[in-house]
């Protein structure tokens, strides 16, 4: 096992903040993550851009075992009513890993967020 906490190893507050921003715009640009109706209301208004940078941050800091920081509501709340599918969230976790790779972080790294993200689909995912 790898020494120090994921959030440690992937460069603490700044780097995860500079992946999230990396991140989200994937996200809101992404058609097969913005085919789900709810999803795209929300990603096709550019004024949700800094909002939602900032709560998944703070998410991401989190669950990478940092401080605890987010103030958003728990991943079952959040998503309830979206609606979302097994292949949307299979859309967004395959731009979290190219955005991870994209930005160099070491394999160990990327998939121990990616086991992190995995963990939470069944609060996002829910049945039509």
């Amino acid at each position: 096992m790898a020494e120090g906490s994921l959030y440690d190893r992937l460069g603490g507050t700044y780097a995860i903040a500079g992946a999230v921003d990396v991140l989200v715009d994937r996200l809101f640009a992404n058609v097969a993550v913005n085919a789900n109706e709810a999803v795209h209301a929300h990603h096709g208004d550019p004024a949700n851009a800094p909002g939602y940078k900032f709560l998944v941050t703070a998410w991401s800091i989190e669950a990478a075992g940092g401080p605890k920081c987010y103030p958003g509501r728990d991943m079952t709340l959040t998503h309830d009513g979206l609606v979302i599918t097994d292949g949307e969230f299979d859309a967004v976790a395959i731009e979290i890993a190219a955005t991870l790779n994209f930005l160099g972080v070491p394999a160990p790294e990327q998939k121990e967020f990616m086991e992190i993200i995995e963990s939470y689909r069944a609060q996002v995912v829910q049945a039509a």
